[in-house]
């Protein structure tokens, strides 16, 4: 496509009247043009929540380069239109559209959503319905693209499965270009949606929703879910990568023209995590670990550092500390990143003697927060979740912190987790004191620049599927808002509270975040009807509407209870159940019992604990030890 001839899709008035009119224009640095006449396949790849969310996400990142790298296929960006520009839009009576060509949404073949959060699901219908594709995917004819979901909440569909015409389960570098080609030959020879659906369904990690029946129990549990075609299995085991090092990966990322949530290079280490944190979902769906060799990074780091101009490169994994080259690595970027004045960003790092000095070694003079995650206030609930991490580790690593010269300390908290007592809640202000503590105790009088700093958050502990605390009930907003207020009254009761701040997350988001997460298809017109009543922007407080939810439900005559305060029997079929995510159900309600116990599992370096996922054949699970494969 010749840029120059590229009509942007909003004019110059419009612009002028929204914020940020950048996150509207496109053409940025790195953003991929095409001629549409060449390409056999326009695919819009959308993010929905506002643009500086969407340009701050790796996966779509890596998508979008490795669809872009097929010659017969354009893919484009797509973000939510922040709420003034979705005035415009309907007002004006214009389409949504893509970022690159700037046309309108519903001329592409592939409408592809990525579902990262729940909270977001009313704004996967501001999407369709701005860009005139029928909100329901049992109402769309051939002239409409096809609408498929991928991404973490893709692990439990059936909230929104009415939506979408398919789902993508897994890792998405392995089965589009099959996908893709599929389309292609159907549209040769006449093209017939329910066909390709049919036909789409048999390939390997590919959920079509339309082709199965659920029928429920009197109690409103699921007594099956059946596939209604020969196409559709029974079972759909999710997609994984198996070699990280000879894949896609994008060398020139798209360089935004506006600041992002996350504006750096990103460079992915590794996938999965060997803790296995009993209220972590990543921690299972990503399983088995498997990491990028050295010599991939340390290319690619050189490479997109080159390609975007970024002044900060920033390492993502669930667990860095635990990449087996890490000291090489941090060793590489720090000289080559002191050569070109980079910034390196190292998230997720365990607070040890290795990460202050590294983090020492990489961070400014004027040294920020650290951040520990205890997640629970005592030893006894971090037992039963499974953190590996004890008060002796955390009180040394503040002291090593503070040594090191750090005097801002944020700790992050869950409430309302499972077998939760007020001795534990009351652990949360305790821990906070005694971290203070060190700092007073470590630090001389005369070194000290005012008071340390120790900031405690707590979030609302919400179940997720394919987790040991899938079983798990889930506290109401009042029990939760209990919670917030006693760990207030405690942590104020405490003999350094002066140095303490606390916050805590919204408990209305939270609740319907776990009725979401748990939910099955009868959610899906409980959140048309809030759809329709004006909700969306459900992830931002200023724009969350609980009343109009909560109308929502009770004229869908659905009580949110049932999927949120109640345990779930050890023999329930959950909605997600047809799904395989390579973590036997078998091995979650193991280690659900043995959170009930209080028992620690080890992490899968010191122990393999045959959790299902050996049988993708690769990564940690083939590891050595001792002489023989893990």
């Amino acid at each position: 496509m010749d840029i120059r001839m590229r009509k942007l899709a909003l004019s110059d008035e419009i612009l002028m009247q929204v914020e940020k009119p950048a996150r509207y224009i496109g053409n940025e640095i790195n953003a991929v043009m095409k001629d549409k006449d060449l390409v056999k396949v326009r695919f819009a790849m959308c993010f929905p929540d506002v643009y500086e969310i969407g340009m701050s996400h790796l996966g779509i990142q890596i998508i979008y380069d490795m669809l872009n790298r097929f010659e017969d296929v354009w893919c484009e960006r797509l973000y939510c239109p922040w709420v003034d520009l979705d005035a415009v839009l309907r007002r004006e009576r214009i389409p949504l559209f893509a970022l690159e060509s700037q046309d309108p949404v519903r001329d592409f073949d592939f409408l592809g959503i990525t579902l990262q959060y729940e909270m977001c699901y009313t704004n996967i219908l501001q999407i369709l319905d701005l860009s005139g594709i029928p909100l329901l995917a049992g109402d769309r004819g051939a002239e409409d693209p096809i609408v498929i979901g991928g991404g973490p909440c893709a692990y439990n569909p059936e909230p929104i499965c009415e939506f979408f015409d398919l789902f993508y389960i897994g890792e998405g570098e392995t089965r589009y270009r099959e996908l893709i080609s599929l389309y292609e030959d159907c549209r040769e020879t006449g093209f017939d949606r329910k066909a390709f659906l049919r036909k789409a369904a048999g390939i390997p990690g590919i959920y079509v929703p339309s082709l199965y029946e659920v029928s429920y129990k009197e109690d409103g549990t699921i007594e099956a879910m059946r596939p209604l075609y020969p196409e559709a299995p029974a079972t759909i085991l999710k997609e994984l990568e198996c070699d990280l090092s000879h894949t896609y990966y994008p060398e020139k990322p798209v360089v935004p023209f506006i600041k992002v949530t996350q504006d750096r290079v990103v460079l992915e280490i590794q996938r999965g995590c060997i803790r296995g944190c009993r209220f972590c979902q990543a921690g299972q769906l990503y399983r088995p670990v498997r990491e990028r060799d050295l010599a991939f990074l340390r290319e690619y780091a050189l490479k997109m550092l080159a390609s975007t101009g970024h002044d900060e490169i920033s390492l993502s994994s669930l667990s860095s500390s635990d990449y087996s080259k890490l000291p090489e690595l941090i060793d590489f970027l720090i000289e080559e990143c002191r050569r070109q004045k980079i910034n390196i960003s190292l998230p997720s790092l365990r607070i040890d003697a290795f990460s202050l000095d590294v983090m020492s070694k990489v961070q400014d003079v004027k040294k920020s927060s650290l951040t520990f995650a205890p997640e629970a206030g005592s030893q006894r609930l971090r037992d039963i979740i499974n953190k590996g991490l004890s008060e002796e580790v955390i009180l040394e690593g503040a002291r090593l912190a503070f040594e090191g010269g750090w005097t801002r300390v944020k700790l992050y908290f869950m409430l309302g987790l499972p077998f939760e007592t007020e001795s534990d809640i009351r652990g949360i202000g305790e821990l906070s004191n005694k971290i203070a503590a060190v700092f007073y105790e470590t630090v001389p009088k005369e070194k000290r620049n005012g008071r340390v700093q120790i900031v405690a958050s707590t979030s609302f502990f919400i179940p997720k599927p394919f987790t040991p605390f899938q079983w798990a009930p889930q506290c109401r907003r009042e029990e939760f808002l209990e919670k917030a207020y006693f760990t207030r009254k405690t942590i104020s009761e405490q003999l350094n509270q002066k140095s303490i701040k606390y916050n805590w997350h919204e408990a209305d988001a939270s609740v319907l975040e776990g009725i979401m997460a748990r939910g099955d298809r009868k959610l899906n017109q409980v959140i048309l009807s809030a759809y329709k009543k004006g909700c969306f922007y459900d992830a931002w407080s200023e724009h969350y509407k609980n009343d109009l939810w909560m109308q929502a439900f009770e004229e869908c005559g659905i009580d949110p209870d049932f999927y949120t305060v109640r345990e779930r029997g050890t023999d329930e079929i959950f909605p997600w159940d047809f799904l395989d995510c390579g973590v036997s159900k078998e091995f979650l309600l193991k280690e659900w019992q043995r959170a009930r116990a209080g028992d620690v599992t080890p992490n899968c370096r010191e122990q393999c604990q045959g959790c299902g996922a050996s049988r993708f054949g690769t990564g940690i699970c083939y590891e050595k030890r001792g002489g023989r494969e893990a």
